[in-house]
């Protein structure tokens, strides 16, 4: 086996591992965005229960497109969760501001995402391009043989 297939074969799998990483950083940056969703809608919900008032009738969703109607018993108020099982009080305002400030940090972790994956994928496109080369040079070679 001559030092270029062993070359080649070294290219082979760091293009796997490349590969599974794009992927791996692909998977994240789906759940980054689903989580910016989720924050969006629910910054949202808060932004129309401000306009209710004390007793309003209300749909909550339950879960699998089913919802319960349900009265407003306070519109100044929520439960938040902030992490690791624990919820606290807040004002609709206080929970808004804490979920911009979750927005900011998802973008951010995103946008870092995006900033990796394209540098896999260059590499990617460089590690292929120098596979390809190498290639044809061995096939080259064995043809003169």
């Amino acid at each position: 086996m001559s030092a270029n297939e062993d070359v080649l074969r070294r290219l082979v799998m760091e293009l796997q591992m490349l590969q599974e990483t794009a992927d791996a950083i692909q998977q994240r940056i789906s759940l980054t965005y689903s989580a910016i969703n989720e924050l969006q809608v629910a910054h949202n919900t808060l932004e129309g229960i401000k306009k209710e008032k004390k007793k309003s009738s209300l749909l909550v969703p339950i879960g699998g497109g089913s919802y319960i109607k349900s009265i407003l018993e306070d519109s100044e108020k929520l439960i938040v969760g902030i992490g690791a099982n624990i919820a606290v009080e807040k004002t609709i305002t206080e929970a808004q501001e804490a979920f911009q400030t979750r927005l900011l940090r998802l973008e951010q972790a995103r946008n870092s995402l995006q900033k990796q994956l394209e540098e896999i994928a260059t590499k990617i496109t460089n590690t292929r391009t120098n596979f390809q080369t190498l290639s044809e040079q061995l096939q080259e070679g064995k043809r003169i043989v």
